[in-house]
């Protein structure tokens, strides 16, 4: 083997060592992101039903369209909701219902194109759709935030101030 042959060689083990430590590290980090408080958004779940929930949730690809814990993938297009602070909106019966739907708009609907709706997830067994709705529902915002988002919603959609 030529000493160029070796550095090339040598220069794509370092790479794979890079990358696969910097998605080790990623990984680790989303982990552990349901704990920081100090966004205004936080989650009630135990550690096991997060973990399970998060694995649920890149399998099924959830994050190709919604952001979680304030980080958005940046090659993402469509426009769904956000899911911090979501369980702050609705109960866990609620979100089984919403993911046991084999039409989800039926339940909540959607102004975007087909294609970029809300799929159903029928599919998923009992459990992975309760383990999804109970960690949805764990996702809690603090309320002195949510009293600025609606204020700030209102006083964009009326010109008017806001009065609680």
């Amino acid at each position: 083997m030529r000493s160029g042959e070796k550095f090339i060689l040598g220069l794509i083990a370092v790479s794979v060592v890079v990358v696969g430590g910097l998605r080790y590290w990623q990984q680790a980090r989303e982990e552990e992101r349901p704990g920081d408080r100090e966004l205004p958004f936080y989650s009630t779940a135990s550690p096991e039903l997060a973990r399970e929930a998060m694995q649920l949730i890149r399998r099924e690809g959830c994050r190709d369209c919604h952001s979680l814990w304030a980080v958005r993938n940046p090659m993402q297009a469509v426009p769904a909701p956000a899911l911090d602070g979501i369980g702050s909106l609705h109960e866990e019966a609620w979100f089984y219902q919403y993911l046991s739907a084999e039409d989800p708009q039926a339940i909540l609907p959607s102004r975007l194109k087909p294609e970029y709706r809300m799929p159903s997830y029928a599919h998923l067994s009992e459990r992975e759709r309760r383990v999804l709705a109970a960690y949805l529902a764990s996702l809690k915002v603090e309320d002195w935030y949510l009293s600025q988002v609606k204020k700030a919603e209102y006083e964009k959609l009326t010109g008017l101030p806001y009065r609680p």
